[in-house]
């Protein structure tokens, strides 16, 4: 899935392709089966599948306790005590009543009293004796038998707590993941689709394989209404069946009495009924107005990662892979689409039709399926046998030309490159009007949102850049994800990480015009700062519930996993032995599932004639644990000194960590560094290692082009030679070299490792820089310090950044034209600085973006704003309440995607407090805003202060709302969260946000994204605390 969707600043920071809807209900309710054997039907023996069980005593199985409820040890062990002192009690009560000292006793008679000796032994003797007693009471009967009690068998599991179905029957399941006894074979779907009622009725007829013998069969489905349920075995007669629903797990199960046995053939066959979605996911409904006013409804799909099972039932996991015949019944009005084409057309006698489409030619994962019933157009041209459709609503069909010609390129290059042809007949690309992620990769009908396939003719070739990106990313799925899956959600980065990479790999083949080098360089800076804090997680990870199915869509799957990919390909003697490890792993697991080790084991064996490195030992390091490097240079004449350490921004010096990694480090020096034949590379496997150079160096540049995941600190002597060598040549170093000096010595920092005092050294020599990658890096580190100040209300400080960023970049910023600008470098770095100096409220640039405004609006759309100063322009615009109303009244009828949605964001760029509740309920609601749009209007209007207290409200008041549109854990809710408290570092903002997440609880509390923005803000406030005095005296 392509989670992007747009370029510039939130391209860096979004991953690609992530909706779907995570379902979070009360625990179920619990019985213990040893409590009453006669209460409840008897349960076959376990499958061999279940590997995993929960003990009885680690639930509690008593009802209606409250949320204060103490652990189950603490429970068991005061029930325990509690009871055991009644008995003591009661007991000693009655002694108490037979031999109270304040009870009259009777004279003595005629026996003498005894000693106290002979009372002792007595006592003595009546103690051992009730001892005996109770341990022969207590005993087992089997004690005392020839045979003797057996033994247990610590070997059986134990028995797994089952949890109540909505029926109230025990449901026979108790985990997350399916049993591995059934194999679905082939799934045959009849869609009967009403969009008048917005409903749908479905018959599923699933067919299976009995793998190991088994009473029961799990799977999936969620708000499906099953109204018929039939099952056979082998060749057998059909007979009803009761299916029994678990909601919390959205698993489906039936039970049977006799054991199906393994190598048997079986055949489940489902009707049921549903709503569509009124989220992003599942099957779902989306609309549009048409050129004539009239509002279109349509009916799409969005099944990633979980939401298969909201439109038919099925074994949704990417494991359980299996053929598809689809059948979809429409009004005559309507198309249907789907991932194979269609074989015909039936005319029913209710007067609708039945399109059917071919049995897929591949097995498919699930979350692979797509159907459309929509009133589309398209465009058409056959490509290698394959014919290719781009297909969008009927007023924009003039914007489909560009994707056709670019996904045509692509799909010839990814043929070759795989040396594997793309294995369907047809590949459709639609553009649906309601669409949460980037786009979809779904074999065969790949969804985007509008704006990232819709681009005109006149577009500039940044928007283009954009597109094309999302269209390479998906396309890569068609091979890795699509044709060889991972196993399962923690192994996503195979998926995502692979269509990363060859999205930027294959645009720099097919379309080096569009220079997505600088775009991939800013993504792996974005990469590391996330995977810097302690609340990351390693590139393979465990997922064990469906909110963190959902996590797993970030930039550590996507981006940190394109990097490591980057690293290892660059580490690779020549251009193609990567190339050719990937052929193999392609073959090798074609219409398979694997995991990572599958990968670099592939790799390995491909790179054993060059005996040049072990692949699975070196990148296991990156994969199996979180974060990345430190690596610190110690140059002496000709002798380095590399020392590794975990890179770890956290404010908590407890956190200790011995993690190494298999670092191939690259390095430059004075006497050769620009040329790629200037690399050389060292090995660094320990904590540390020492190598020597031919020669004395003034200074030595690690991390040649930044290709490896890791940061470098040169020590104080190292920085000064390198700030000296760019004060005196700028170009000294490649472009991406100084990009990535300047991230790092940031990055060092926000740690601790370098004074504030450094990072100004190297500073000075910005006024110099006149490329593209280092001067949006520095842009962005100096804005982020002036927007923390901001919402510091450190507003004099504030002020003299403001003046100092606008200084540092003034020579540079007269230089940029306010006219059409075909280099797609020189677009990023004007967009990037004209933004900038507006936002800055530079006087000369605000005038030239109010007159570019004004003619645009006079013109009536027919002066066309250059594509990459439409955002700039907008912004503006959107400043004043005259031209903001003009603005909106834009955005309403605007045709061209890319540039309503640059409208949108200079909407919500007001300062306005009437317009800001406008735009955030009119998104809530999905009128005129689409609530698709909600992170990115909420990502904007927190760039200032006033704007971002008001969208910090909204989420407070609105939070419930929020996820029900948007999945708890899903890209859309990390984007909101970290919008919101990004740039917060005091210690009043960090309480308030505490405050409000952990009252959450199972609505949002345990997010990791909630932990991320916490860590965030801690390290914020210890970075400001330590250098507001240098920024007093600095500024």
């Amino acid at each position: 899935m392509d989670l992007f969707d747009s370029n510039s600043s939130e391209h860096a920071n979004l991953p690609r392709n992530m909706i779907e809807n995570s379902m979070f209900e009360e625990e179920p309710d619990v019985v213990d089966l040893a409590k009453d054997s006669t209460a409840f039907p008897t349960f076959p023996a376990l499958d061999p599948d279940e590997v995993t069980y929960e003990p009885r005593s680690s639930r509690l199985l008593v009802r209606g306790l409250g949320e204060n409820d103490m652990d189950d040890d603490e429970e068991d062990c005061e029930s325990s005590a509690r009871l055991l002192g009644m008995s003591f009690m009661n007991r000693s009560s009655a002694h108490r009543s037979n031999s109270s000292p304040y009870t009259r006793q009777a004279p003595p008679r005629s026996c003498s009293r005894p000693s106290s000796r002979t009372i002792v032994v007595c006592v003595l003797f009546l103690v051992i004796v009730a001892s005996m007693t109770m341990v022969l009471y207590f005993l087992p009967a089997c004690t005392f038998t020839k045979a003797g009690c057996p033994k247990p068998n610590k070997t059986n599991p134990i028995e797994p707590v089952y949890p109540i179905s909505t029926n109230g029957e025990l449901f026979p399941w108790a985990q997350l993941r399916l049993p591995q006894s059934i194999k679905p074979l082939s799934y045959d779907l009849t869609l009967n689709p009403d969009l008048d009622k917005m409903t749908f009725t479905g018959r599923t007829v699933i067919n299976m394989s009995i793998l190991h013998s088994t009473n029961r069969i799990v799977f999936h489905g969620a708000n499906l209404s099953i109204t018929k349920a039939t099952f056979m075995l082998g060749d057998g007669q059909a007979s009803d069946v009761t299916v029994l629903e678990y909601k919390p797990r959205q698993q489906l199960a039936v039970n049977f009495s006799e054991e199906l046995k393994a190598g048997q053939y079986c055949v489940l066959t489902m009707e049921y009924s549903a709503n569509f979605s009124n989220t992003y996911d599942g099957f779902y409904n989306s609309s549009y107005i048409d050129k004539d006013g009239n509002k279109r409804v349509l009916a799409a799909t969005q099944f990633e990662p979980l939401s298969a099972r909201k439109a038919f039932p099925c074994f949704d996991e990417p494991a359980f892979k299996a053929t598809f015949l689809i059948k979809i019944s429409r009004k005559k009005t309507y198309m249907t689409l789907s991932n194979m084409p269609k074989a015909k057309s039936t005319n029913l006698s209710n007067g609708l039709v039945q399109d059917e489409f071919e049995k897929t030619s591949v097995n498919m994962s699930t979350y692979l399926v797509a159907f459309i019933v929509a009133n589309f157009t398209s465009i058409t041209k056959n490509v290698s046998g394959t014919q290719v459709s781009v297909y969008s609503v009927p007023e924009k069909i003039g914007h489909t030309e560009y994707a056709l010609t670019i996904t045509s390129k692509l799909l010839e290059f990814y043929n070759n490159f795989f040396d594997i042809n793309y294995p369907l007949k047809k590949l459709d690309l639609v553009a649906i009007p309601d669409f949460l992620a980037g786009a979809m990769e779904n074999w065969g009908l790949i969804t985007f949102r509008e704006t990232t396939l819709l681009v005109g003719n006149e577009s500039s070739l940044l928007e283009k850049q954009v597109v094309a990106s999302v269209i390479a990313h998906e396309l890569a799925h068609q091979w890795f994800g699509n044709l060889v899956t991972m196993r399962w959600w923690n192994d996503l980065w195979l998926n995502e990480g692979f269509a990363t990479y060859m999205e930027y790999m294959s645009l720099q083949e097919v379309s080096p015009d569009l220079e997505t080098g600088n775009l991939f360089l800013s993504v792996r800076f974005r990469a590391l700062d996330k995977d810097a804090l302690s609340s990351s997680h390693a590139v393979s990870t465990d997922v064990n519930t469906t909110e963190q199915v959902e996590e797993m869509f970030d930039s550590v799957s996507y981006e940190k996993g394109a990097s490591i990919l980057l690293m290892l390909n660059a580490s690779f003697p020549g251009d193609q032995q990567f190339r050719k490890g990937i052929i193999e792993y392609l073959k090798q697991f074609s219409g398979l599932n694997t995991d990572t080790d599958d990968l670099w084991n592939s790799l390995t064996q491909t790179d054993k004639p060059t005996h040049h490195m072990n692949v699975s030992q070196m990148m296991t390091s990156w994969t199996s644990q979180k974060g990345f490097p430190l690596v610190t240079v110690n140059l002496m004449g000709n002798q380095v000194t590399l020392t590794q350490e975990h890179f770890l921004l956290t404010s908590d010096n407890t956190t200790h960590t011995s993690s190494l990694w298999n670092i191939p480090v690259t390095y430059v020096n004075d006497s050769c560094s620009l040329a790629p034949e200037c690399r050389q590379v060292f090995t660094l496997k320990n904590k540390s290692d020492t190598f020597k150079l031919s020669k004395n160096v003034t200074w030595l540049k690690l991390n040649y082009k930044s290709t490896g995941f890791y940061i470098v600190d040169y020590g104080k002597d190292g920085w000064s030679a390198l700030t000296e060598a760019l004060s005196k040549n700028v170009s000294v170093l490649t472009h991406e070299d100084r990009a990535s000096l300047i991230h790092n010595i940031f990055a060092l920092s926000r740690l601790g490792r370098v004074t504030f005092r450094q990072v100004l050294n190297l500073q000075k020599y910005f006024s110099l820089e006149t490329e593209t990658s280092p001067v949006m890096e520095a842009l962005l580190q100096l804005n982020n310090i002036y927007r923390q100040l901001e919402k510091r209300q450190e507003s004099n400080l504030a002020s003299r950044m403001k003046n100092f960023i606008r200084g540092t970049f003034r020579d540079l910023i007269a230089n940029q034209t306010w006219d059409k600008e075909e280099n797609v470098s020189k677009q990023e770095l004007r967009s990037a600085l004209l933004e900038m100096a507006c936002s800055l409220n530079d006087e000369n640039c605000t005038h030239q973006a109010t007159s570019l405004f004004k003619k645009y609006k006079d013109s009536n759309g027919t002066i066309r704003i250059p594509g990459d100063l439409q955002q700039t322009v907008f912004t503006v615009a959107g400043q004043s309440d005259e031209t903001w109303d003009t603005l909106f009244n834009m955005y309403v009828h605007a045709t061209y995607d890319s540039e309503k949605r640059k409208m949108l964001k200079g909407l919500a760029s007001t300062q306005n407090p009437q317009r800001l509740v406008q735009i955030l309920s009119s998104g809530l609601r999905g009128s005129l805003i689409q609530t698709q749009e909600l992170p990115l209007i909420i990502s904007t209007m927190c760039q200032s202060f006033a704007g971002c207290l008001f969208a910090w409200d909204f989420i407070q008041e609105n939070w419930d709302r929020l996820i029900e549109k948007f999945p708890i854990g899903s890209f859309a809710i990390q984007t909101i969260i970290k919008s919101v408290t990004s740039q917060s570092s005091t210690q009043a903002q960090l309480n308030k946000v505490q405050a409000f997440f952990s009252g959450l609880k199972e609505r949002g509390s345990q997010m990791r994204s909630v932990q991320e923005a916490l860590e965030t803000i801690k390290l914020n406030r210890d970075w400001m605390d330590r250098n507001l005095p240098t920024l007093r005296r600095w500024l």
